[in-house]
Formats: C-alpha cells, sequence, structure tokens
C-alpha cells in the first residue's frame, strides 16, 4: 500500500507538464509532496532498520536496503523550481532508485513473516521425533524474534483498536506455541489416533489465522478480501443515542425523529441479547425489559413536547423540552447500569462456580483409567460450561466500554470456543491410549490454558467494572512507573542495550513462566471471601508489578529500558516488605509458625532483588545479567506469594468463623471449625508453580521419548 501511494505521487510529479513559468502555490504543493514523501519513507526505513537489528540472517541485507533508501530521499531535495524544471532526468532517476530500494525493504521484512509460516508448515508434516526436534528448535527461536519483531510493531500503533487485536493474536500464538508442541508429540506417538490429529490440527488452524491476523494488521490489509467486521455494543449505542438527543439543547433540528426512534430500535433490539439468554436472571430479565418499555415511553414524549418547540420556530430547548432531555437520559443510565449488573453478576457466577476446575479434574481421571463413557459424560458438561462462559463474554462485551475491551471479550469467546473442544479430543486421546504419559501431557497442557483464560477473564470483568465506574487510570497506580526520586534515588542510570537472539529467548521464557504464576495468585486471590483484604490487595498489586516486568519480557507495557526494570525491582522489594509485615500483624505467633519458612523466604528473597537492584553494572552482559537475575528473584517472590496465599486465607477465615461461633455459643464454638491444612496439595502447588511446564522442560523431553 505504502510503495503503491508513492508510485502514483512520484509518476504524478515525473508526468506533470513542464511550463514556462509556475505558480507560487504550484511550487509550495511540489514541495510540500517532495518533504512528505521524505518523511514518510524516514519512518519506513526505520521499521526496516528495527528488523535489521533483530534478524540476524537479514541483518546485512536489510542495513543495505535501508541506506538505499535514506539516499534515495534526496528527490525531496531535487523538487524546487530550477531543478524540478532543468534536472527532470536526474529526479526520475532517484524516483526509480527510491522505489526500487523501499520495495526490497518490504520484501525482506516479509522473509521474516513467511519464514515462520514455512517452517509451520514443515512441522505439520513432520513424521518423525527427530526431524520434529530439529524443526521445533528452528521455530521456537522464530517465533522469539517473531514476538520480539510484533512488540516493537504493536508499540508503534496508534490505533488502539489495532493494538488490542494484535495483543489478541500474539496472546494465540504465545499460547498456541506450547499446545503445538505437546499436540505434535501426541500425534507422532499415536499416528493412528483419530482425535490425535484433530487435536494437532486445531492448533496449526489457530496459529494460521493468529499470524494472517498479525499480517493484516502490520500491513493494513485484508487478507481475506473482506472488511472488518463492525463491533456494535449497547453501551456505544446509549451512548450515540445520548449524545443525539442532548444535542436538541443546542439546536432543534440536529437531527429528525425517525433518526431519533430507528437509533433507539437498534439499541433495544441487542438488549434481547440479554433478555433471550438463557443464563440472565428472571429478575434481571423483568427489570431491562421494563425500562426498554419506560425508554420508549419516555422518547415519545420527547418527540411531542420537541415537535410543539419546532411548530414555535424555537432555536434552543425551552424549561419542558430541557426536563424531557433529562428524563430519557435518565433513563438510559438506568437500563444501562441494570445490563452491567446483569453480565457482571453473571460472569462473577460463573468464575466462582468454575474456580474448582471439578470437571477438567474428572477428565483428566477419566481419561487416565481408559474410561471412554465418562470422558464422554464430562465432555458434555465441559461443553455446557463453555457455553455460559461464551455467552458471559457476549453479554460483556455489551457493556465494556471501550472498543479494546470489546475486541478483549471476542478474544475471550473465541479462546474458549476453541479450546473447549481441543480437550474433547485431548480427552479422548488420552482415554483410548491410558497409559501414554504424551497424552496425558497434552491434556494437561490444553486444560491449562482453559484455566488460564479464565484467570484472564477475572482480570477482563475487573477492567470493564473500573472503565463503568469512572476508575480507569485511578485504580491500580502502581501498575505505572516508579515517580521520579521516590524508589529510585539511589539507582545509577544504565545505558539501554540491545540483547542478542539466545538472550531474548532467555529472558522470554523467563516472563512466560513470570506470567504464568501472576495467573496464580490472581486465582487465589479469587477465593478470598474479602476481596479488600489487605493481604489480598497486596498481593494482587505485586502480581500487577510482576506482570509488567512480563510485559516487558514482550517489548510491551509501561516498562521501556533495563533501567525502568530495575527501578520496578526496586518498588517490589518495598512492596514485598510491606506484605511480610502486614502477614506478621494479621496472624497470632502460632499462626505464623505455619508461615516460618517461607517468610523466611521472602526475607531473604527480598535482600537478594535489593542488591541486584542497587547493583551498578556497565556493558551488554552484566546488564543482561541483572535483568536475568532481577526476573529471577520476582518469580521467586511470586511463588513465595502463591503457597501462602491459601495458607493465609485458611487462617483468617478459621478466626472469623471461631469468632462467630464464639458470640452465638461460648461453649459450642471452642472446638468447632478447625480446618486441617491439606499439605499433599500445597505440595503438589508448589512443585508446579507455573501451572505449564516450561518450555526447556518440554524441549528437553523430546531426546527422551525419541529414544523411546
Amino acid at each position: 500500500k505504502f510503495v503503491l501511494q508513492m508510485y502514483c505521487i512520484i509518476t504524478t510529479l515525473i508526468n506533470h507538464k513542464d511550463k514556462p513559468k509556475k505558480s507560487e502555490k504550484t511550487l509550495h504543493a511540489i514541495q510540500r509532496v517532495g518533504q512528505a514523501v521524505n518523511l514518510a519513507v524516514g519512518r519506513f526505513v526505520t521499521v526496516g532498520e528495527a528488523i535489521a537489528l533483530e534478524n540476524e540472517e537479514l541483518k546485512e541485507e536489510m542495513s543495505f536496503a535501508c541506506l538505499e533508501a535514506r539516499r534515495g530521499t534526496t528527490i525531496a531535495h531535487q523538487m524546487n523550481e530550477q531543478q524540478f524544471s532543468s534536472d527532470k532526468t536526474g529526479m526520475v532517476k532517484a524516483a526509480r532508485m527510491l522505489l526500487s530500494s523501499v520495495t526490497k525493504v518490504l520484501v525482506l521484512a516479509d522473509r521474516l513473516v513467511y519464514q515462520v509460516l514455512v517452517t509451520l508448515e514443515h512441522l505439520e508434516k513432520v513424521s518423525s521425533f527427530q526431524e520434529f526436534v530439529q524443526i521445533f528448535s528452528q521455530f521456537g527461536n522464530e517465533m522469539v524474534e517473531f514476538a520480539h519483531l510484533t512488540g516493537d510493531r504493536q508499540n508503534d500503533l496508534k490505533d488502539e483498536k489495532k493494538k488490542a487485536r494484535m495483543a489478541a493474536a500474539r496472546a494465540v500464538l504465545e499460547k498456541c506455541t506450547m499446545m503445538l508442541l505437546t499436540a505434535s508429540k501426541t500425534c507422532l506417538r499415536h499416528p493412528d489416533c483419530e482425535s490425535a490429529r484433530i487435536n494437532k490440527d486445531g492448533v496449526f488452524h489457530r496459529m494460521r489465522l493468529a499470524l494472517d491476523q498479525v499480517i493484516e494488521i502490520v500491513t493494513d490489509s485484508r487478507t481475506s478480501g473482506e472488511g472488518e467486521i463492525q463491533v456494535v455494543s449497547i453501551y456505544t449505542g446509549i451512548k450515540e443515542f445520548k449524545n443525539r438527543v442532548e444535542g436538541l439543547r443546542e439546536n432543534l433540528y440536529i437531527v429528525s425523529k425517525d433518526n431519533l426512534l430507528v437509533m433507539l430500535d437498534a439499541m433495544l433490539e441487542h438488549t434481547e441479547d440479554f433478555t433471550d439468554s438463557a443464563y440472565t436472571s428472571h429478575e434481571h430479565r423483568e427489570c431491562i425489559l421494563e425500562l426498554s418499555r419506560q425508554a420508549r415511553v419516555e422518547l415519545e414524549q420527547l418527540i411531542t413536547i420537541w415537535i410543539q418547540a419546532q411548530s414555535f420556530k424555537a432555536k434552543e430547548a425551552n424549561e419542558e423540552l430541557e426536563v424531557a432531555i433529562l428524563k430519557t437520559c435518565q433513563c438510559m443510565n438506568v437500563l444501562k447500569r441494570e445490563l452491567h449488573n446483569a453480565a457482571v453478576e453473571l460472569t462473577t457466577d460463573l468464575l466462582k462456580h468454575h474456580a474448582e476446575y471439578t470437571v477438567l479434574k474428572a477428565l483428566k481421571i477419566s481419561g487416565g483409567d481408559g474410561n471412554l463413557e465418562a470422558v464422554a459424560e464430562y465432555t458434555c458438561k465441559l461443553s455446557e460450561q463453555k457455553e455460559q462462559l461464551v455467552e458471559a463474554c457476549r453479554l460483556l462485551r455489551h457493556i465494556s466500554g471501550t472498543e479494546p475491551l470489546e475486541i478483549t471479550c471476542i478474544h475471550a469467546e473465541d479462546t474458549f470456543q476453541v479450546i473447549g473442544p481441543q480437550i474433547f479430543s485431548a480427552a479422548q486421546t488420552l482415554a483410548l491410549h491410558p497409559s501414554s504419559k504424551i497424552a496425558k501431557e497434552n491434556l494437561e497442557v490444553f486444560c491449562e490454558a482453559w484455566e488460564s483464560q479464565l484467570s484472564d477473564m477475572s482480570v477482563l470483568l475487573r477492567e470493564i467494572n473500573d472503565v463503568f465506574e469512572g476508575r480507569r487510570g485511578e485504580k491500580r497506580t502502581y501498575l505505572s512507573l516508579p515517580r521520579p526520586g521516590k524508589y529510585s534515588a539511589n539507582l545509577k542510570m544504565v545505558k539501554p542495550v540491545k540483547l542478542d537472539t539466545e538472550e531474548q529467548t532467555t529472558i522470554a521464557k523467563l516472563g512466560l513462566e513470570l506470567r504464568l504464576l501472576t495467573s496464580d495468585v490472581d486465582s487465589e486471590s479469587e477465593k478470598w471471601e474479602d476481596q479488600e483484604h489487605e493481604i489480598v490487595r497486596q498481593s494482587q498489586c505485586m502480581s500487577s508489578m510482576a506482570y509488567s516486568m512480563y510485559l516487558f519480557t514482550r517489548g510491551e507495557g509501561l516498562l521501556k529500558t533495563t533501567q525502568d526494570l530495575f527501578h520496578q525491582a526496586e518498588v517490589i522489594k518495598n512492596k514485598t516488605n510491606c506484605l511480610h509485615f502486614t502477614i506478621c500483624f494479621q496472624l497470632r505467633d502460632d499462626e505464623r509458625a505455619v508461615l516460618a519458612a517461607e517468610m523466611e523466604k521472602l526475607v531473604v528473597l527480598c535482600q537478594q532483588l535489593h542488591a541486584t537492584a542497587k547493583m551498578p553494572v556497565q556493558g551488554k552482559n552484566a546488564t543482561f545479567l541483572k535483568v536475568d537475575s532481577s526476573i529471577q528473584n520476582t518469580k521467586s517472590i511470586i511463588n513465595v506469594i502463591v503457597y501462602i496465599l491459601p495458607l493465609c486465607n485458611k487462617i483468617i477465615r478459621k478466626n472469623k468463623l471461631e469468632k462467630s461461633s464464639l458470640e452465638s455459643s461460648q461453649s459450642w464454638g471452642e472446638n468447632q471449625f478447625h480446618t486441617p491444612v491439606n499439605e499433599d496439595r500445597l505440595s503438589e502447588k508448589t512443585a508446579n508453580g507455573f501451572g505449564v511446564k516450561s518450555l526447556e522442560h518440554h524441549m528437553a523431553s523430546l531426546t527422551f521419548l525419541e529414544s523411546k
């Protein structure tokens, strides 16, 4: 698209008929076009140079192409009256050189995407473990490079909708990489198993769709040839309707009566998604229907008063019309809140109900026992859960409040739609081959992807609530970078450095492990009855700061440089000390004894993180080691929090129940509510704190499986 636009501009200039004398207006136009071309090429080449730095294979060729393109921008300097007239041949030559070099940059940039697609196609066709190990290793490196490249492009995007779509596509690629690994291994181990093939094909299909979406966003094109599907939400409909109604105050003729009626009908038609849903409560359904009827009545009254005002040829709203406008808008506000409450209540109930993952656990057990009948039964139950969650995502989209959040809701809906059937096929494969460790591992990965999406949905719900209540940008201020001087007084300035491919791979894997741990913190926090409890609040605060570190490893978020990362590490150290103090303050001595070992770990890890953050570094290697150490220490701290959160929850709940029982009956309550700590479960949680096994572990297991 860029090359075609440049071609049209330059061709128009070249074919411009010579005139003995050009007007001043013409000369200014020529100069402006030259400057625009120069600026556009400069931006375009900057992207090419970034790709060159991030891809060793393309570095030399891309750098040379970018240099040629920059030389080609001398066309801008040739666009003045004398040169345009006397040296048209030179300008044509410069124009052709510029188009050629820019096209070459574009072709080289496409090569990276092409490499990923080609390697993906090779992976799909492999027939042996040896070949798979070799190609997947190459694919893993390409995906890390691709992740950093798309991360940079995402940060460059100005359109928030495109940013959200890019983030969704990159999330799919990140999660699917792990699924692709285990699904392919299972298919290679059981080549005649139809359910294993279906499982693997589903992952490859989803990755291709995500890659197509990334390409579409980066190139600003539609690969399918179709226009973008317009997302229409009730929130947007109400906002536009209210704007039109309130516009009558200044201009009674700004909109027609029919137009307002059509807008209201279209908006109320979308409320049928709520009233027709089997999961909307009877109370909410009746209230929405009543408010919809009231909205029509209020609009009819407004129109009557409005027409009367027009008949008197008034230009602005009178007092009676002002009251009608206020009543109509107020009715819309009440309807919006009711819809919001209905969607949030449904989603909250579903997240709580499915928090224990009972059906997933039953599927794993049934599959491991080779019980196909039980697998089919629990598959039906998970299918019901999937439909409930998909419906919740659709309703949340209507009340999300912003276009990026609407896109995130659509992404969540698509994820549940896809992962559900993939879990079914993975469970069926395990039931057919109950002794297969690979099939068991594969089912675990897909179940963990489902759990991860549930965790993401709880975060999405909080963000939607923040927007609705007007708290966006105010709540959770700890996501922002430390204010200058507050935490960073003793920190040395660090010169930004560029990590090589191997270092990027290491940091990316560390970041993924940290991301999964933050999901565990969010999951454990959701289990607390008192969501505003100080321990929960501080744990979520630290989880969010650790999440910003994860975004840093992807080239996203608020942490832009290693200096920002080290600042964040210092803040996390301070917050960890606060959490340590809070726990000590909240619990008795005998209760703290249960957590003594973990609390001691927090103290040691705090000291290590503080020492790392203050450590001065010089040179690329030292900076990388400091980044690695900062994330490693943060990961260890979050891992401890994942361990102690459920323990603290049980202790505090036990204390609350004992206090309640003592108040009602002192004698009856003395020996009640002693909830023993499940040591096996805690040990299991600690041993597998990441949720999903690391990519290194999977790669190491491939060699072992191949030898078998």
